[in-house]
């Protein structure tokens, strides 16, 4: 079969990288289509400052820019490097960064990344201009460095030309075309290119392009101050014109600021200034483009500069005897979240997007894009940068925009895993919300849902359960952020008495119609074809055996089918599978229903006299599902429990909400219920061993590394991903971690080792009020036993660990089958 012609429109680091990685597999019939000339085209990369660093907190961003600095290290152009691995050296001037460096050394140790905390002596040693004494230490990574981005370019280009690639400048996209829902080109200034194959690398100008073919690309255009000082006495002829720069990527985080050198001249980048969104649509393409004049160089604002110059001398006390010397305000873009955006268009076959993707990790897009495009599944797990991960909410253009502007000023920021959104808030609230409210609840916001993370209003119960001997140790005041030990008290509540979780916000489907049951075997690893009333934990995997998500399926009807769902790329993966024919109707009906989670060992008391339903195990037994009242509230029971004790999740319309939450907790008081929230969730979720997709497990692993093979059978005459279960290996496992230190804490994504060597890391972790120390999964390598003993590295602290066999609670399902 013939390659498919493809056309990229954008000619900047991310249409020329795709070029050279879809060309060098193949895919020689590609055309590169830019507005601007060949190959300073006036996009971001013209006036990029090139650096590229692969230590990031999403293991995913890491393994992008690693990549890129592997492929830029191997390029060639006539003029000179096309990148420089000088490294990078981030300073910490206070003790919260260098608490903080600790971190981003745990993250480098975990996947690979070669890396040295050192003293303020060796950073002086390293970068001779800063002043020492404003320094505590700093992480030193080797690898890192310079792109000479506009060679890299060229380079690419280069090489994608000579396997027949064809680029063209000055050729304005104007419209896609498109025939019965798939793309058949592009129309441009000049006439019209056919492509079975269109991809968007526009940059910037990336959600202008994507209104064109109906698809929100969440994306803000936003200026950054770039400035370069006059002389430095001191470079003076110590860089080469040929070099350029051989200090360090230096990083001086704690006020937004980074440099480079240019010969003997300082660029100086500033994150710290106010966000200033950029409308594409008023920038002047008519001036012709040049390295100097280009549309994404605005006018420098002296005033949003003056904090950095200031900071920036303290730092590096020469540069106050120069000046700046030039500037300007370079648009970027940014997300919600700060990560890429790459993907198929759903309603528009051969559509796709690579989008907000700097220098530093657009070599390591472009190559996942080709695996992606060619393959039909990317080599790496990239759900965090997935087009369609963002629910529909989240991508109004006033959200979009508070939300990337937060991620511009997040940049440099010390963020914390449960740091929360400023704004917007309050945008999905349960029918719950008010009663929670009024209980104290503590809201963590995710997928723009307002879940309660714990009560003050069990402050009394935390008071009463240390009084009887609950254990709860002091935390570090990292790890004592956005928590309270009321949660601990919230869980030992759950298992000794009752609890109601708001498990609203977790996604719900509705799949109905003849083919349902048909589509669900094709697209899940576990048997569907069960009775009216069961139900089923089952997993999605990709064509290469991944997992993609998992799924707790019920089976209300012959063919009306609940689907308990991880999110918006469930839906989007379900979409894509659904038949021609019209046999299967997909319908979102999380924010039209609502559940209530009643578990604990008393669970049963409070629900037997509300429900006419027989809630005996031969009543209603262990996963299966029936419709019944609550009170006067119509119901679908589910007994199922995701902290392994007996209970069920109830689920009803969101117009009967406060009513099912008034008659439980009513009917619950005599038992001691209490409202719990999503930090005791985590922990007993941990503490019976169930695990959380996207973060336990990716596609990256299978189901047995996973310990999820109960979920698959293999005896179905088929399912996607089946054919290659048997070709993949499982070189580590995810295990159980009981830490030995019963103060001991850790959050999740530190390194783990064995005899000093790092060999896997940690996924999630949760304070066990049960067993009285902190559980955590990792993945490690499948031959470490049970019984094995672990280092974990927290900050500035080793932890030991224990390898324990799991369920860590209630091995033998007594508790959640009684």
């Amino acid at each position: 079969m013939a390659a498919p012609k493809v056309v990229i429109v954008g000619a900047g680091i991310v249409g020329t990288s795709l070029a050279d990685e879809l060309t060098a597999r193949g895919w020689t019939d590609v055309t590169v289509l830019d507005r601007g000339p060949l190959f300073a085209t006036g996009g971001s990369t013209s006036h990029a400052p090139g650096l590229v660093f692969a230590t990031n907190p999403s293991k995913t961003m890491t393994e992008l820019a690693s990549y890129t600095i592997e492929t830029f290290s191997s390029l060639e152009h006539p003029d000179g490097w096309c990148f420089n691995p000088l490294g990078g050296l981030e300073l910490a001037t206070t003790p919260e960064r260098w608490e903080d460096l600790h971190r981003k050394a745990g993250w480098a140790a975990a996947r690979g990344v070669e890396h040295r905390l050192v003293d303020a002596a060796e950073c002086a040693a390293m970068y001779p201009l800063i002043d020492r004494d404003l320094v505590l230490g700093g992480l030193h990574t080797p690898n890192d460095g310079l792109a000479k981005a506009m060679r890299a370019v060229e380079a690419q280009a280069a090489r994608a030309m000579s396997r027949g690639a064809v680029f063209r400048g000055e050729q304005e996209v104007i419209d896609v075309v498109e025939a019965n829902g798939e793309v058949r080109g592009v129309r441009t200034t000049t006439g019209v290119v056919d492509a079975d194959i269109v991809v968007c690398c526009t940059g910037f100008w990336g959600r202008e392009f994507g209104r064109r073919v109906g698809l929100t690309i969440p994306l803000v255009p936003m200026a950054h101050q770039y400035a370069i000082t006059t002389a430095i006495d001191s470079r003076r002829g110590v860089n080469s014109a040929l070099a350029e720069a051989s200090l360090p990527i230096l990083r001086h985080q704690d006020h937004d600021l980074y440099y480079r050198e240019h010969g003997d001249r300082i660029g100086i980048g500033y994150y710290g200034h106010r966000p200033m969104p950029s409308d594409v649509g008023n920038l002047d393409y008519e001036t012709k483009i040049s390295l100097d004049e280009m549309p994404s160089k605005l006018m420098f604002t002296p005033d949003d500069f003056d904090d950095a110059w200031q900071h920036t001398v303290a730092l590096l006390p020469e540069l106050g005897n120069g000046k700046v010397e030039e500037g300007f305000n370079g648009i970027f873009s940014f997300t919600p979240d700060g990560h890429s955006i790459m993907g198929e268009h759903r309603d528009l076959a051969g559509f796709w997007v690579a989008e907000a993707v700097w220098v530093t990790h657009s070599a390591g897009v472009a190559k996942t894009m080709a695996e992606w495009m060619i393959d039909g599944t990317p080599g790496i797990d990239v759900h965090e940068t997935d087009l369609y991960r963002f629910e529909d909410e989240a991508l109004r253009d006033d959200v979009i925009l508070a939300t990337s502007s937060q991620s511009f000023v997040e940049v440099y920021d010390i963020v914390h895993p449960h740091d929360q959104r400023k704004a917007p808030r309050n945008v999905r609230t349960s029918p719950f919300h008010d009663r929670e409210v009024n209980l104290g609840a503590e809201f963590w916001e995710s997928g723009l849902w307002e879940r309660p993370a714990w009560f003050e209003a069990n402050r009394p119960l935390l008071e009463q359960k240390v009084a009887d001997g609950l254990q709860i140790p002091q935390r570090d005041p990292w790890a004592a952020r956005h928590w309270s030990p009321i949660a601990v008290a919230e869980a030992a509540h759950t298992r000794s008495h009752v609890a109601v979780y708001d498990m609203t916000p977790l996604t719900r489907f509705e799949l109905s119609g003849p083919g349902a049951l048909a589509l669900l075997q094709q697209l899940t690893t576990n048997n569907m074809d069960k009775s009216v009333g069961s139900v089923t934990y089952t997993l999605m995997l990709d064509d290469k055996g991944g997992v993609r998500s998992d799924l707790t399926v019920a089976r209300l009807t012959d063919n009306l089918f609940q689907v308990g769902a991880n999110g918006p790329l469930d839906f989007d993966w379900i979409t894509r599978h659904l038949p021609a024919d019209g046999s299967v109707t997909l319908r979102d009906i999380t924010t039209a229903t609502c559940c209530l989670g009643l578990w604990g060992p008393l669970a049963r008391d409070v629900l037997a006299p509300l429900t006419p339903a027989d809630l005996t195990n031969d009543g209603l037994r262990y996963f299966r599902a029936m419709t019944t009242t609550v009170g006067a509230v119509p119901v679908t029971l589910m007994r199922v429990s995701y902290v392994g004790e007996l209970g069920w999740e109830i689920y009803t319309s969101a117009a009967n909400g406060r009513a099912l939450w008034d008659a439980v907790m009513a009917a619950g008081e005599p038992h001691g219920i209490i409202a719990a929230g999503r930090i005791a969730f985590n922990s007993l979720r941990i503490e019976k061993g169930y695990r959380s997709a996207g973060t336990d497990m990716t596609i990256e692993h299978t189901p047995a590394a996973a310990g999820l093979d109960f979920a698959v059978r293999m005896s179905k005459d088929d399912f996607l991903g089946k054919s290659a279960l048997a070709e993949r290996g499982a070189p580590s496992r995810l295990r159980t971690l009981r830490l030995t230190d019963p103060a001991a804490v850790v959050l999740g994504k530190e390194p783990v080792a064995v005899n000093g060597a790092v060999v896997g890391y940690i996924t999630s972790a949760g304070w066990s009020a049960t067993v009285g120390a902190c559980l955590a999964y990792a993945w490690l390598p499948a031959d470490l036993a049970d019984g094995s003993q672990v280092e974990i590295s927290y900050q500035t602290t080793q932890y030991t660990a224990v390898v324990t066999s799991e369920p860590v609670v209630d091995p033998e399902m007594t508790r959640i089958r009684k």
